[in-house]
């Protein structure tokens, strides 16, 4: 089972030609108003790919919270946990889209900051539970659930994003810690790292911490450093449309892959596949792909490569 422990935003998405930059003031067609979050995207991801997920969150009182969990209804995801404030807005991204398909991301907090580790009850955080957080989140709720999962028993999988300092003994009691290059080179810098380089910084997190580090790096695949090895998994080829959720839909797919006991190779393949079908839609939880869909693509994708 997977436990979600996350955000929930409300995605307001314009497309462009040319990404605005500082001082720009930039046009585009139209919005699209569609739901979002990391903490609820990775829960979308995961139950497309068949798992039982459970999601603990926070929303507004308001028209995005509702349209945020009316879309949530639509999923196989249990929203028990998912808690609605009378005094703070819903979560809200802001989220520009250039002609490649790449993505500029500002996110208002708002009731995202409210929800507590505490509406977790122990028994969740059993051995037979995969526990995944992200940090859109309050972190210090994260650091708490953290030591709290730990001493239970659960797998811990903590997606770095977007980038925050991290106590050393947090990054002990993790299994998975997945980031991209930018969260990885943050990361390394708060660490006081000499060399910053993807291979360098996943290395040095395995060794030091006896976890699995994983740093995406978008065309380029994604590098993984386990005790037992170093392993480097491609993209998928393709021409990108949006990339807004392929970082959620990689870390979704692998929570799954590992909560089912599937090896860390085999569970980048799917992951790296999930995070390239959702690169080839618009938006974020309606371009996640399911299990089926998955299976379908795994062999454009060959198995990783053990470079260690």
């Amino acid at each position: 089972m997977i436990v979600v422990f996350g955000s929930l935003n409300i995605d307001i998405v314009m497309r462009f030609e040319k990404m605005p930059r500082p001082g720009d003031t930039s046009l585009c067609p139209g919005y699209q108003m569609v739901a979002g979050g990391k903490g609820a995207n990775q829960a979308v991801a995961a139950a497309k790919a068949g798992a039982s997920v459970k999601l603990f969150g926070n929303v507004g009182d308001d028209e995005f919270g509702r349209i945020v969990l009316g879309a949530l209804r639509q999923t196989t995801v249990d929203l028990a946990g998912v808690g609605m404030s009378k005094e703070s807005s819903t979560g809200c991204a802001a989220i520009c889209v250039d002609a490649h398909g790449e993505n500029m991301i500002a996110v208002a907090s708002g009731a995202n900051l409210n929800v507590r580790e505490k509406e977790i009850p122990d028994f969740l955080l059993s051995k037979e539970t995969t526990l995944l957080l992200q940090m859109e989140t309050s972190v210090e709720e994260n650091w708490n659930l953290i030591r709290r999962a730990k001493k239970f028993g659960a797998k811990i999988i903590l997606n770095l994003a977007p980038a925050q300092e991290i106590p050393q003994d947090i990054l002990q009691k993790l299994d998975v810690l997945v980031m991209n290059q930018i969260e990885a080179t943050q990361l390394a810098l708060h660490l006081g790292f000499e060399v910053i380089s993807a291979t360098a910084v996943s290395r040095r997190m395995a060794a030091n911490f006896g976890i699995t580090c994983i740093v995406t790096l978008g065309k380029q695949g994604a590098l993984a450093c386990s005790p037992e090895g170093t392993w480097e998994v491609k993209a998928m080829e393709i021409e990108a449309v949006d990339t807004t959720a392929a970082g959620d839909a990689f870390v979704g797919v692998l929570a799954v892959s590992l909560d089912n006991g599937m090896d860390l190779p085999l569970a980048l393949r799917r992951a790296s596949v999930a995070s390239g079908l959702t690169c080839l839609k618009k938006g974020a939880q309606a371009s996640l792909p399911t299990n089926q869909q998955i299976e379908e693509n795994l062999k454009k994708i060959p198995l990783p490569l053990r470079i260690t």
